[in-house]
């Protein structure tokens, strides 16, 4: 099992408040920092670090002299933020689901082992999914992953349960990633299994995901229907070069 007492107290309570205001209706109140203090035995600034993350993800709204509470759920997710496909959909609500396409422990190829910093051919996990809500097929999702993780993954559900709370269980918790998003068509196949037209667009996303240590655990791409999913982009405005100022 891997390492897991690296992992900040602020991201362990705001994972525990990700589950929380899943099941919540907007509106709700949350506890404050002082009731979170208590709960989780921590400080006020570790429990208002874990309430501005999520409040940065549009999931809250700090009200100041009033409190926090669950925002509507958004339309989209942010394209600068992961949340795993099952806490996007329910928090729209929809029921989240995953057909399993392809579960196994085999050899890296050439680009599988550079893209996660292994040695070629060194065992890595593939799965592929088709991933549902309310039963409408939404993307068709390929991921590797590194070959530690196989005994969480190969045994963990992935059906209506979620990869990321599997690989949490096991002691592998994802911090950060890169990714790219770009425009495709959609190949026969793709349009079997999304039900759509064979050419219609698709919305692909490819992203690597590390650990707290920097070590890449997974690597996936996504291939959504673009008419049933979208990004929300946030970014600052550069300025030109001789702009005063």
């Amino acid at each position: 099992m891997a390492d897991i007492g690296y992992q900040p107290q602020y991201r362990q309570i705001e994972q525990a408040l990700r589950e929380r205001v899943a099941a919540l209706p907007p509106g709700a109140k949350l506890p404050s920092d002082t009731d979170l203090c208590a709960e989780f035995g921590v400080s006020r600034m570790t429990a208002r670090n874990a309430m501005e993350r999520l409040a940065a993800d549009g999931l809250i709204r700090r009200e100041p002299g009033r409190g926090s509470f669950v925002t509507a759920p958004p339309a989209h997710r942010r394209a600068n933020r992961l949340m795993t496909f099952s806490q996007e959909m329910r928090r729209t609500g929809r029921v989240p689901r995953s057909r399993l396409l392809a579960r196994v422990v085999r050899p890296a190829t050439a680009t599988e082992a550079a893209t996660l910093g292994v040695p070629p051919r060194q065992s890595v996990v593939y799965l592929r999914r088709l991933r549902l809500a309310d039963d409408e097929p939404i993307a068709l999702e390929s991921t590797i992953l590194v070959g530690a993780t196989a005994e969480a993954v190969m045994a963990a559900d992935l059906t209506t349960g979620s990869l990321h709370e599997a690989l949490g269980r096991g002691g592998f918790m994802l911090y950060r990633g890169t990714g790219t998003i770009s425009a495709a068509v959609a190949t026969a196949e793709d349009a079997h299994l999304l039900d759509i037209q064979d050419g219609d667009p698709l919305l692909v996303e490819r992203r690597v995901i590390a650990d707290g240590h920097g070590r890449r655990i997974e690597a996936t791409e996504s291939r959504y229907v673009a008419g049933r999913y979208g990004l929300d982009v946030q970014f600052d405005v550069e300025l030109p070069d001789d702009a005063p100022g």
